[in-house]
């Protein structure tokens, strides 16, 4: 009996922040979450973007549209990694996670077969959960210091 929902926003453009596109009504939505996942496919199709090159451009859309979004917790998601030989696997997937700096937590998943999803989400209700003790928590210590 626990869930939680998932906002997928598509199209996140360079610029959004600025108002190109759909760009501010995706990051009103984003305003409203407590995780975000940073979802990227290893292997982009052929003739887009190298998967580093957009993650930099979409945080930088972040930090423009707003500090507090811009330092919300976020988690990178690798996709499609069923699409590298296993031998390549790990090596592709260091080398982007090296190269943005990464210092959050990383899932490696295939959204197509399914692999490692399910981790992925027992690993959000976790955070979910944590967060709301937390809440809880913080709550119940104003309360009693406010009646002191």
């Amino acid at each position: 009996h626990r869930s939680f929902v998932i906002a997928d926003i598509p199209g996140l453009i360079e610029g959004a922040a600025d108002g190109a596109g759909l760009g501010t009504r995706f990051l009103k939505h984003l305003a409203r979450t407590s995780l975000l996942l940073h979802l990227i496919d290893v292997l982009p199709p052929e003739g887009s973007e190298a998967p580093v090159t957009s993650a930099r451009k979409i945080v930088a859309e972040l930090e423009k549209y707003s500090k507090e979004l811009s330092t919300r917790p976020r988690w990178l998601v690798l996709n499609k990694t069923d699409l590298l030989p296993d031998d390549q696997r790990e090596q592709v997937c260091s080398e982007i996670v090296k190269a943005l700096d990464w210092n959050g937590p990383v899932f490696e998943i295939s959204a197509i077969s399914k692999q490692g999803t399910r981790e992925l989400m027992f690993a959000i209700m976790e955070n979910i959960e944590q967060e709301r003790e937390a809440e809880v928590a913080e709550t119940s210590d104003k309360q009693i210091d406010d009646e002191l």
